[in-house]
């Protein structure tokens, strides 16, 4: 904002929610590729605290469509980009587990002291001036992410059939 106020250079100021997908670093810490690496590496899905604080996720392709209206409007900002659809950690493993492998374990350990409790974004104003909201569902974007780390992470694409 110093930048637009006293240059006059034209900024657009986006908050980003997390947000998945395909060619995500297959180990970046964060807690959708953590799950997803865990369930395919058949290693317990690591739970932090009870389980029971909220994230919102977004799929990538609604981060980018929001992010193209925003830096072809004539709005600054600040939007939120996010989905406000909220999963406790516990449900993210669950539906990981659902579409992975349901017999992956849960394994719960202590909760970081800095952990927010909830993150949901407030995304009316995308909504009202950038005419944006997400689309793609958690459980219809995952498989897809899951798609891309199986053929990484095991060589397998979506045709292999594995020997039984």
């Amino acid at each position: 904002m110093d930048y637009h106020r006293g240059a006059g250079i034209e900024v657009r100021i986006a908050r980003i929610f997390n947000t998945y997908g395909p060619r995500m670093c297959l180990d970046d810490g964060r807690v959708v590729s953590n799950f997803v690496a865990q369930a395919l590496r058949k290693e317990p899905l690591t739970v932090y605290g009870d389980g029971k604080q909220t994230r919102s996720f977004q799929y990538v392709s609604d981060l980018v469509e929001g992010l193209m209206r925003l830096m072809e409007g004539e709005h600054i900002g600040p939007f939120n980009l996010g989905n406000p659809g909220e999963f406790t950690m516990l449900e993210l493993a669950q539906v990981v587990q659902e579409t992975i492998d349901p017999n992956a374990k849960i394994e719960y350990r202590p909760n970081t002291e800095d952990d927010p409790h909830k993150r949901k974004p407030d995304i009316s104003k995308a909504k009202e001036l950038l005419g944006w909201q997400p689309t793609v569902s958690l459980r219809e974007g995952l498989p897809r992410m899951v798609a891309d780390f199986r053929q990484r992470l095991l060589g397998e694409s979506k045709g292999t059939v594995s020997a039984a």
